[in-house]
């Protein structure tokens, strides 16, 4: 029956679906020798009658399937992120299965069928996604879904992990601050995205609870990467005057900012002070090591993977948003004005 997973058969699901057993086997063995519609068919069938295989059954009370991570691309802090989900998820006896969606829009939504099919329980995401077509199709799949860190939030609402980027802007120029500095500029990520936002708005309540103000040309949102921090970084140390200290609202960019500044002749931190966001690996290697916020990016995996395995058992949460402490972390690359 379709309400009880522990009697459906292959059998069954063929029956529904008028094909062969042969065929509903292929399906769910990944084969390619199935026309696309039969495929599609088999898989809605495979779903509505919630058909577990029976290797599944008898490790299903140990191993809650596999749980999906979608990443735009790999850095340092995605790596991080990715780790503390991996952790986590090897404590819960579950399976991570990192995938990059570069590429991956469009109309065909099959994909979700495919990862329930498979044993999928639940999707992480560490991408600009998903789309509200991606989380229908997510939703028709019954696959719940926790978005880390999000660039934008959907309109569609989601579960989401974050960190207090309001409060790491706040505290890495109240730091500048207090080492004197008063021309400090603002590097930060894509204007629009809800986490540069977030940084931006602490650096200002910063600077203007100090009474300090900020010319228009000393905030540059572009993006968080390596290239970006060396191209913004020119940018604001060619103008007249040019800032003592920049917040960079990621450590790759803060790390390009600082190559920009070696290439005029500036020394880190006597002429220029430079913070970063982040705390990743790339701090702790730059010379000098970097002063930055650090953000607990492998707690915020696992926190994700633990929140996803709970939603995926039908379980209540008691917040759509989790928000973990940032922390700044002085080192080498900040000094009195």
């Amino acid at each position: 029956m379709p309400g009880n997973p522990g009697r459906t058969t292959l059998a069954t699901v063929a029956a529904s679906a008028g094909v062969s057993v042969a065929t509903v086997s292929k399906v769910l063995n990944g084969r390619r020798d199935v026309a696309p519609g039969t495929r599609s068919l088999v898989q809605s069938l495979l779903l509505e009658h919630r058909y577990v295989p029976r290797s599944s059954r008898r490790d299903q009370a140990q191993v809650p399937g596999t749980v999906e991570m979608w990443v735009d691309e790999l850095c340092a802090y995605s790596t991080e992120i990715i780790k503390g989900a991996i952790e986590a998820g090897a404590r819960s006896g579950v399976a991570v299965v990192v995938t990059n969606t570069k590429g991956m829009a469009g109309g065909d939504t099959s994909w979700a069928r495919d990862l329930a099919a498979a044993g999928c329980r639940a999707l992480i995401t560490l991408t600009s996604g998903p789309n509200s077509t991606q989380l229908a199709a997510l939703s028709r799949a019954r696959l719940p879904v926790v978005v880390i860190d999000p660039l934008n939030l959907p309109d569609t609402p989601v579960t989401s992990v974050g960190a207090t980027n309001f409060a790491g802007g706040l505290s890495a120029t109240q730091h500048l601050l207090a080492l004197g500095h008063r021309r400090i500029a603002y590097l930060g990520g894509p204007a629009t995205t809800a986490v540069n936002q977030a940084r931006m708005h602490g650096f200002r309540a910063a600077m203007e609870a100090a009474g300090v103000p900020v010319p228009p040309e000393y905030i540059r949102n572009v993006g968080f990467c390596y290239p970006h921090g060396v191209q913004e970084g020119a940018a604001l140390l060619d103008l007249h005057p040019a800032p003592t200290a920049i917040f960079a609202a990621g450590d790759e960019s803060a790390l390009g900012a600082i190559q920009a500044a070696r290439a005029r002749g500036l020394r880190i931190p006597e002429d220029l002070s430079v913070v970063g966001f982040d705390d990743t690996e790339v701090a702790i290697m730059a010379s000098p090591q970097l002063t930055t916020v650090r953000q607990p990016l492998r707690e915020m995996g696992a926190v994700a993977l633990r929140t996803a395995l709970r939603l995926a058992a039908g379980e209540k949460i008691e917040s759509r948003h989790i928000e973990l402490a940032t922390e700044l972390v002085i080192r080498g690359s900040t000094l009195a004005a």
